[in-house]
């Protein structure tokens, strides 16, 4: 029994120091490289080459070890961040490394515009320093187009296109099929223009919903044309002529959409990907092969930004993306719990002396957005400023967690306003029907049963609810009202569920001055006396130990010394380790018998 006893002893101290072993080697190799991969010395004559491919998004959502095994396997992540776009242009401008961006935004995938024009005026500072601009691409939708019109030069492949066609919002309508399933859609809500259920009741959009968004909507086209013939020295008209006229200029350049762009002068010159390489070794520096230009990407020149300060004053960002939905949520979606919780974790942390929360949300669930509310509320209590920048969305449930700040920033194309609120409620008694099935029985109650899908909703169930949709709105308003410094009718007037622009929602007193997330932080900064030095620290959900690992080895250049050794990833390893992960996204479960409100705003563009 002692010799069995020391056997499973010494095994154990084996596997122990085989693990440990094995994880310092690893350690070691990912320090090493994070030292060889962040603190490297670019080469004089660099250029920054921007060629981003993904949704242009706040903060990431896609689980942190996917995005882990795609670095670490040489794929596109699928989305790219702001902040980080935006840093590595502002670090870059006063990079004497540096000489020139090449953007190229072609496989890029934009929400909205607000955002895209963070990173617009992250490249204007840039060429403000002297610096240089380029953008080239295959083809351009008409958002990839927006930023590209931010360059000193715009050059197009011969074979590509500059796809303008304007905004538009087309939503498909569901009462013909419920109608013939024989379930009914129960809308309750407030607001003339409220109109983000209306396809399960009607079959075509409202004249109150086209009229709103025909007003909305014009207003971003408007802001998108001014913004584009500021930059491209183009008569905002005159532009407007050129997009209507491209049914019949087409066709009389026989189809050749580049000479279309050139000669509308969207673009500055044609060039292939050889003739774009040969423009840049002629400013800068060849590679060995002579089939490049030296360079440095997004992902490569990140490390470069970091400036590391602890225990100095900073301004918190907390990023409100997505759905607004209850309990605790992974990035990508705004959880009434964790959400409240960074704001609390802020407000308790007494290094953050002021909270800048950014928000692009089409809103969602009425009380996680009271949540949110009042811990942004409490925040102002304890002293701490608190400012909201608007991203692309901060509509409904959006404005809702908004409106409490000291101060609100949005974009001029910013979606905002939505202000009301409504709740949906299906039963299928009908359809039931139709198949011979009958629902019938007893409760101790009239509320007992009474939100059974297989009954008919009984009326006095649908004025009860009703009520409640009623108080909701009058809640909302009233909010507004006393955040804003207005009349309770001052605000209903411009609410009733509209959506307004961000322009249009400062000549409405909604928001207080038009500018991007680096305005909303300086004058954070500034409420809060901090002067020019104070750190920005983004809080975000948790990751856990595991997710970290993998975000710290693909983000490092040890991948790259163990790739060079032989090392790498097996595909059986790449395709089990995301199911070792622990489940980031809650699934919301269906909650028959409990009808919600919600503050949502179907208001996206295309």
């Amino acid at each position: 029994m002692c010799a069995l006893g020391r056997g499973i002893n010494i095994t154990r101290l084996v596997i122990i120091n085989l693990l440990f072993f094995g994880l310092l080697f690893v350690g070691v190799m990912f320090f090493v490289g994070l030292l060889i991969h962040g603190r490297s010395t670019l080469a004089p004559k660099t250029v920054l080459l921007l060629n981003p491919d993904g949704a242009l998004v706040e903060q990431y959502s896609i689980d942190p070890v996917q995005r882990a095994l795609s670095r670490m396997s040489g794929r596109p992540v699928g989305q790219v961040r702001v902040r980080d776009l935006v840093a590595a242009i502002d670090h870059a401008a006063h990079d004497d490394r540096i000489t020139r961006i090449v953007l190229d935004p072609s496989q890029m995938q934009f929400g909205g515009m607000a955002a895209l024009e963070d990173v617009g005026a992250a490249l204007d500072r840039f060429r403000a320093t002297g610096k240089e601009v380029v953008a080239w691409g295959a083809g351009f939708d008409q958002m990839q187009y927006l930023l590209a019109a931010h360059a000193n030069k715009i050059l197009l492949d011969p074979d590509g296109a500059v796809s303008i066609t304007g905004l538009s919002d087309y939503r498909s309508y569901y009462k013909g099929v419920l109608d013939k399933l024989g379930v009914t859609a129960h809308l309750f809500r407030v607001g003339q223009f409220k109109s983000a259920a209306e396809p399960f009741i009607l079959d075509a959009p409202s004249a109150a919903s086209l009229e709103a968004d025909k007003y909305w909507m014009g207003g971003m086209w408007t802001t998108w044309l001014d913004e584009v013939g500021k930059l491209r020295s183009i008569d905002p008209a005159t532009l407007a002529g050129e997009i209507d006229n491209q049914p019949a200029e087409i066709p009389a350049l026989q189809g050749n959409l580049a000479q279309m762009a050139l000669k509308y002068h969207w673009v500055d010159g044609l060039a292939t990907r050889e003739d774009v390489v040969k423009m840049m070794q002629k400013g800068g520096v060849a590679t060995d092969n002579g089939t490049g230009f030296r360079a440095v990407g997004l992902a490569q020149y990140l490390p470069q930004t970091v400036s590391i300060k602890f225990g100095e004053p900073a301004v918190a960002v907390i990023v409100a993306e997505g759905d607004i939905v209850s309990g605790q949520q992974p990035a990508g979606k705004i959880g009434g719990e964790s959400t409240a919780a960074l704001i609390r974790s802020a407000r308790a942390n007494a290094n953050v002396r002021a909270i800048v929360l950014r928000v692009d949300s089409p809103g969602g669930e009425v009380f996680p957005a009271e949540q949110i509310r009042r811990e942004v509320v409490l925040a102002r209590e304890a002293g701490k400023p608190v400012v909201v920048s608007m991203g692309d969305v901060a509509a409904s449930g959006g404005y809702w967690i908004s409106m409490d700040a000291d101060r609100i920033f949005a974009r001029p194309d910013t979606i905002t306003g939505s202000i009301g609120i409504f709740g949906l409620y299906f039963t299928a008694s009908d359809g039931l029907a139709k198949l011979g099935i009958n629902t019938a029985g007893q409760g101790t109650t009239p509320l007992a049963g009474a939100f059974d899908v297989r009954r008919p909703l009984d009326p006095a169930m649908g004025a009860m609810i009703q009520s409640t949709v009623d108080k909701g709105y009058r809640d909302f308003v009233g909010k507004v009202a006393k955040a804003r410094g207005k009349s309770f009718d001052d605000i209903d007037a411009i609410a009733q569920g509209r959506v307004w622009t961000g322009a249009q929602a400062l000549d409405r007193g909604l928001v207080d001055q038009l500018g991007g997330l680096n305005d909303a932080i300086a004058y954070a900064a500034k409420q809060a006396k901090l002067g020019n030095d104070y750190a920005v620290r983004y809080m975000q959900p948790p990751t856990s130990a595991f997710q970290r690992f993998f975000l710290g080895v693909s983000n490092s250049a040890s991948t790259k010394v163990l790739a060079a050794l032989g090392v790498s990833l097996p595909e059986s390893w790449l395709r089990a380790l995301p199911r070792l992960a622990p489940e980031l996204e809650l699934l919301q479960q269906a909650q028959p018998g409990k009808p919600l409100e919600y503050a949502y705003c179907f208001c996206r563009i295309h």
